[in-house]
């Protein structure tokens, strides 16, 4: 079996970046709260001392169990690099809206900011897209997105 599970995202501050995310996408937090640490978590991070503080957060659209949003706070955690749409890696998360103008507002409205315009695009035998780049409080690329189906 395999199942999509859940994407982690490292935050400066956890708990801001979790009220961004459920005011602007509706996420639904899954207690616990979690602070790990310990030998354990040294072994699997490679990082000595590690102590780990977040949350997971249920993403819109799926019942309990569907995949989350996990984030996570380090004790220590290195400058960040800036990321572009074009930086190598995971680049951006994306949400399917009925309105991505509003949506685009909403997110400025919260802390957000714009990465590029708002696009409409036609792509044959697929549908009509219309999509805006842009950025949570830290600066994580998100991809909003209303497609039209072709229809048959």
């Amino acid at each position: 079996m395999i199942r999509y599970a859940h994407t982690n995202l490292i935050a400066k501050d956890w708990k801001q970046l979790v009220e961004f995310y459920e005011a602007v996408f509706e996420c639904i937090p899954i207690p616990p709260d979690r602070d790990l640490s310990g030998e354990w978590l040294d072994k699997a991070t490679g990082l000595e001392n590690a102590n780990i503080r977040g949350i997971h957060l249920r993403m819109p659209g799926y019942e309990e169990g569907g995949p989350t949003l996990e984030i996570f706070e380090y004790n220590e955690m290195p400058e960040r690099p800036k990321i572009e749409t074009n930086t190598p890696g995971f680049s951006h998360i994306a949400f399917a809206v009925d309105d991505v103008q509003a949506f685009a507002e909403k997110v400025i409205a919260q802390g957000g900011s714009f990465v590029g315009d708002l696009t409409e695009r036609h792509i044959e035998g697929v549908g009509d897209l219309v999509f805006q780049y842009v950025a949570d409080p830290e600066g994580n690329i998100i991809e909003l997105q209303s497609w039209i189906k072709n229809r048959a």
